[in-house]
């Protein structure tokens, strides 16, 4: 049986989070889950609210969080990443339902990108796998 999973993307590094959507498609495939449902918000900061609406719904088992927090001139980008993924793991335990997070940074910067892109979406994708009924 197929598992139905959301996925919320932060459009501020919209050419970049396509290509991770893209990865994550691809990974939830090759394990018999269907992104259901992709969501684009305007940031990160944006994510847990669109995921917290989106796991309201029966038919959503879980979601992934697709974004970049780069590195700025200030600490703003640890305080936005930290905000998030402790309310991340507050909705899993609200909803009882997995949230993959495929995050990069905060303090990215462009180089850091590239190489980070594939691997995080489709760990993101992987981090659901143990809470579903699926073929490896």
């Amino acid at each position: 049986m197929t598992s139905s999973i959301s996925a919320i993307c932060a459009a501020y590094h919209r050419e970049q989070v396509s290509n991770m959507l893209a990865s994550a498609q691809a990974e939830a495939l090759h394990h018999d889950l269907e992104i259901a449902s992709v969501v684009w918000v305007k940031g990160t900061l944006e994510i847990p609210l669109m995921v917290d609406r989106v796991l309201e719904s029966d038919e959503i088992a879980g979601a992934i969080c697709l974004g970049i927090i780069e590195k700025g001139e200030t600490d703003h980008g640890l305080v936005i990443g930290q905000a998030v993924i402790k309310t991340l793991v507050e909705l899993q335990l609200i909803h009882d339902k997995p949230i993959g997070v495929g995050i990069i940074g905060p303090s990215a910067e462009p180089h850091h990108l590239g190489s980070r892109l594939e691997p995080h979406a489709r760990n993101a994708v992987q981090a659901l796998l143990p809470f579903f009924d699926t073929e490896s």
